[in-house]
C-alpha cells in the first residue's frame, strides 16, 4: 500500500496538476489528511517545484463555526483569504485540492448561515473562480479516505476494514495498482476519451433528448458554437492538466434558456455536508421551477437560489454506465467519484472552454453566447442502465448518442 500511496501522490502532482520546474504548488487539504499532503509535497519538490504552499482545512472546526460563531462573520470574507487565492492564481501557480470528509458533517447546521456564507464567498472570490473556470491556471482534485466517510460507504464494517475497502476503491478508480504504470494507463484512457470527444464535436448537435424509466424526459439545446471536452485541459500557459481524478466524463455547456422537461436524479447527492436523496427538477426555458426531494429538499432549494444563475444549468456530461467506477457497484457519497459513475448535469456556472474561443471571452461575452454565470456549480447524477439520449443535428438528423446507458457512437 505504501507504494500505491506514493504512486497516487505522484499521479496527482505530476499528471493531475502537472507541476512544472520552478512553479509554485498550492495544496488545499484537511488536517486529517496531512500525511498524504506531505507525500504530494515530496513528489512536487522531486519534480522541480519552486515552493509548496499549504492551505489547511478542518471539517469539525467548520461545523463548530457554523454552530457557534458570531452571526456577522457569515456575511464577510477576510481580505487575506481572497488575496491568498487570487495572488497565487495570477502568478500561475498550480493548485491541488485533496478531499476527504464526512458526507454529513454539516447536517443540522443553520441553513441561513450556510447560504449567506456561500453568497459572501461567491462575491469575494469571483475573480479567482472565473480564473479557475477559464483554466487560467492548472488545477486538480483528488481524494483520500477518512474514517467517517469510509463508514458511510461501508456501514457495518469495522473502521480499519472500511478504510481499507475505500482506499482500494479509490485507487481502482484512478488506475493505481502499485506497478508504476498509472501514468501510461491514464494516457491510454485520455486517448479513448478523445476519440469520443472528436465524434461529438463532428456531429455539431443542436439538442439532446434524455429519457429513462425513472421519469426523466428532458430536452437540452446546445449553443451553436459549443465544444465538447474531457480528460485533460490546457492552462493559459499551455500546461496540460487533469482537473478531476478520476474522470470518465465528456462534457459541454447547455444553452442557458434551452432546457425543458423533468429530470430525476439517479443517485444521492452530497451537498455541503448533507445527503440529498430521491430528488427531481421541473425545468422550463432553462430555469428550475420546481424542486422536489424526499430528503434534503431545503438544502437543495437553497443551493438553486443562491443567485440568479443557480437555477439554470452550466454543464451536460456524458459518462458510460459501464465505467470502472460504476462497475464497482459502490455509492461513494462523494461527487468526485459518483459523477464519474453516471451521466450527470450541473446547475450553476458553465465552463468557458465549452464555447469556441470562450477562454478568451469576458463573462458578458460568454453570457451573450448562451453560457450560464453563477457563484455555484453543483453536479448531480442522472444516468441509469436504461438511459436513452438522442441527439438532433443542426441539419435535422436524429443520432443515437446513448442506448441502454452507454455510448452508441
Amino acid at each position: 500500500m505504501e507504494k500505491k500511496f506514493e504512486e497516487y501522490a505522484r499521479l496527482l502532482v505530476e499528471v493531475g496538476a502537472n507541476i512544472q520546474k520552478d512553479q509554485t504548488l498550492v495544496i488545499s487539504c484537511p488536517v486529517d489528511c496531512a500525511w498524504f499532503a506531505r507525500l504530494c509535497a515530496k513528489a512536487a519538490y522531486a519534480a522541480g517545484c519552486r515552493e509548496v504552499v499549504m492551505s489547511w482545512g478542518d471539517d469539525q472546526l467548520a461545523r463548530e463555526k457554523y454552530l457557534h460563531a458570531a452571526d456577522g462573520v457569515f456575511d464577510t470574507v477576510p481580505e487575506w483569504r481572497v488575496r491568498f487565492n487570487t495572488d497565487y492564481a495570477r502568478e500561475g501557480a498550480a493548485v491541488l485540492h485533496i478531499g476527504g470528509s464526512d458526507p454529513e458533517i454539516l447536517k443540522g447546521v443553520d441553513q441561513d448561515r450556510m447560504v449567506r456564507a456561500a453568497r459572501a464567498s461567491g462575491a469575494a472570490m469571483k475573480e479567482y473562480r472565473q480564473m479557475q473556470m477559464s483554466n487560467a491556471f492548472p488545477w486538480a482534485i483528488g481524494a483520500i479516505p477518512v474514517p467517517s466517510w469510509a463508514k458511510k460507504v461501508f456501514p457495518g464494517c469495522p473502521e480499519d476494514e472500511a478504510m481499507e475497502k475505500l482506499w482500494n476503491a479509490i485507487l481502482t478508480s484512478v488506475r493505481v495498482t502499485g506497478d508504476g504504470r498509472a501514468v501510461q494507463r491514464w494516457k491510454e484512457h485520455l486517448d479513448t476519451l478523445q476519440v469520443r470527444i472528436d465524434k461529438l464535436n463532428d456531429l455539431r448537435l443542436e439538442s439532446l433528448h434524455y429519457v429513462n424509466a425513472l421519469g426523466t424526459d428532458l430536452t437540452i439545446r446546445l449553443p451553436e458554437d459549443h465544444v465538447w471536452g474531457g480528460g485533460d485541459g490546457v492552462s493559459r500557459a499551455g500546461i496540460h492538466f487533469i482537473a478531476n481524478m478520476p474522470t470518465e466524463e465528456i462534457f459541454t455547456a447547455p444553452l442557458k434558456n434551452g432546457i425543458d422537461g423533468v429530470v430525476y436524479a439517479s443517485m444521492p447527492l452530497c451537498l455541503k455536508g448533507e445527503v440529498v436523496d430521491k430528488f427531481h427538477f421541473v425545468i422550463r426555458e432553462g430555469k428550475i421551477v420546481e424542486v422536489h426531494a424526499e430528503t434534503g429538499e431545503e438544502k437543495l432549494r437553497a443551493e438553486t437560489t443562491l443567485d440568479e444563475g443557480a437555477s439554470y444549468f452550466g454543464e451536460v456530461a456524458l459518462v458510460p454506465y459501464d465505467s470502472p467506477i460504476r462497475n464497482q457497484e459502490l455509492l461513494f457519497y462523494n461527487t468526485l467519484f459518483d459523477e464519474n459513475a453516471a451521466c450527470h448535469l450541473a446547475f450553476g456556472e458553465a465552463y468557458a472552454e465549452c464555447i469556441k474561443g470562450g477562454e478568451d471571452m469576458s463573462r458578458e461575452e460568454l453570457k451573450a453566447r448562451g453560457l450560464n454565470d453563477s457563484i455555484t456549480h453543483v453536479d448531480f447524477m442522472v444516468g441509469t442502465a436504461d438511459l436513452s439520449i438522442t441527439g438532433r443535428t443542426r441539419d435535422g438528423r436524429e443520432v443515437p448518442v446513448f442506448v441502454n446507458g452507454n455510448f452508441a457512437l
